[in-house]
């Protein structure tokens, strides 16, 4: 006979029998533990109906459908006031000449006019005198990475080289002859201290000096440009760079130039009186930039002119720095939108003229240039009159066999003297690592084991890695 309980409660629990041993199916109880670990009341309790929008997903979701979704990260915000339109290009251009911090140097001269050519400070620092180095800073002489921050007040080293530029100034103003000479050599060897020094030395004299510091900033078409009316081929005036450089040549020379008035008659697009000064003339050209062109060729036909009895020309000298981009094709374009060189630019074509010999001072003076070895263009010409001149193979080819030859490179580069600086000598190094022990920059002391070491690492005397390894390797 069957049994009428329920075979799910006794396989689900164990039945309740009451001790008389007679057994009732109506008080069968169903007992469950308060807990568990039974894998099929978990997966009962599992497979419970779930909630509307908590289901469970398999699998992977449909193509289209929602995935994993990644916040973007917000643009940050600037909170900050934005530079002011140049002040970025004011800070990178920044030159600091003094140090409260560092140390004053006993007992160093000046330069003047007697120092310049006493041979007996060979390797010796000399101060350049206050008024010298407002007009230095007016012409852009002084550069951002020469150091001038570590000492008290700029100075310069004098070297064999300051006394030959020195003694060929004297000759030149003497004869009246014009010095054409273009300086090259490795990263950091002078170049820029040397144009620097022939300039105080020029200012020292009372000469007219005109600099311009860097070459790439007349051929990298960051300036306006147009073309000069009546010129044949046709050259292109930069208004907005020569009203800038005739503020720079007044500040730097308005001691010489307020002193010398008109002498000649000038075509100029605004009335000028007949006995005005030339400071007077510069300035007005420096304050509209629409007219700084033409007043520019009137004050270099003044100061240009022979002297006479009645208007007395004083020596002219004329700098660029980092001629390469002088010697190749500008990034601005003619009307044909095809790239213009820099020779048909007025105020380097104005240079190139009495730089290549074309043309000269008659009141002497001297045109001194300097490549750079840290901002190099590629100018094939150039380069390879450069190591022409430099090599002493006779069968050194005439042009470059790889490239066009640019003719007007060339023809400019072929009576140029060609001077390479080399490094420092012992005692030249010497004197300079002793200013810098003075300054109270280097704690070392500076004896022969001390300077051999640092005169090694710079590459046997380079000025710039000398001042690196002494400066920029302190403990």
């Amino acid at each position: 006979m069957s049994s009428s309980a329920c075979w799910k409660c006794v396989l689900r629990s164990r039945p309740i029998v009451p001790s008389t041993g007679s057994y009732n199916p109506q008080i069968c109880v169903s007992y469950a533990h308060p807990f568990s670990t039974s894998a099929r009341q978990n997966r009962v309790v599992a497979t419970a109906t779930p909630k509307k929008g908590q289901g469970i997903q398999k699998g992977p979701p449909a193509r289209g459908g929602g995935g994993l979704k990644l916040k973007k990260k917000a643009v940050p915000q600037r909170t900050g006031k934005p530079p002011a339109p140049g002040e970025r290009r004011a800070m990178r251009k920044r030159v600091v000449l003094s140090n409260t911090n560092a140390l004053e140097v006993q007992g160093i001269g000046e330069l003047n006019s007697e120092t310049m050519g006493d041979e007996t400070l060979d390797g010796k620092i000399v101060a350049f005198p206050g008024k010298l180095v407002d007009k230095l800073r007016a012409l852009e002489a002084f550069k951002p990475t020469q150091g001038w921050s570590w000492f008290r007040k700029p100075g310069t080293l004098l070297r064999k080289e300051s006394f030959a530029i020195a003694a060929e100034l004297a000759e030149t103003e003497t004869s009246k002859s014009t010095l054409r000479r273009l300086y090259v050599g490795d990263r950091g060897v002078g170049k820029s201290m040397t144009l620097l020094q022939a300039m105080a030395m020029a200012l020292t004299k009372d000469w007219i000096v005109i600099n311009i510091p860097e070459g790439y900033d007349l051929t990298n078409a960051h300036t306006a440009y147009a073309p000069v009316p009546d010129s044949s081929p046709t050259e292109y005036s930069q208004k907005t760079y020569v009203a800038h450089l005739l503020s720079n040549i007044r500040s730097a020379n308005t001691s010489v130039l307020s002193k010398l008035s008109l002498s000649l008659h000038h075509k100029l697009p605004i009335p000028l009186q007949s006995n005005i000064s030339l400071d007077r003339l510069a300035e007005l050209g420096a304050q509209d930039a629409d007219i700084a062109w033409p007043i520019f060729r009137a004050l270099w036909a003044e100061i240009s002119a022979a002297s006479t009895a009645e208007h007395r020309r004083p020596p002219l000298m004329f700098c660029v720095d980092s001629i390469g981009h002088l010697m190749r094709a500008t990034e601005y374009r003619d009307a044909d939108f095809k790239l213009i060189h820099a020779h048909n630019l007025a105020l380097v074509r104005l240079f190139v003229e009495y730089f290549s010999g074309q043309k000269a001072l008659p009141n002497g003076g001297a045109l001194l240039a300097a490549v750079s070895a840290s901002n190099v263009p590629k100018t094939p010409t150039f380069d390879w009159v450069l190591k022409q001149q430099a090599s002493t193979n006779e069968q050194w080819p005439a042009i470059f066999p790889h490239e066009a030859t640019d003719e007007r490179v060339k023809k400019t580069m072929e009576t140029v003297e060609i001077k390479r600086l080399l490094g420092l000598s012992r005692e030249e190094a010497r004197g300079l690592i002793e200013y810098y022990a003075a300054s109270g920059i280097t704690r070392n002391k500076v004896d022969e084991r001390f300077l051999s070491e640092k005169y090694s690492l710079s590459g046997g005397g380079i000025a710039g890695e000398l001042e690196r390894c002494v400066l920029g390797m302190r403990a």
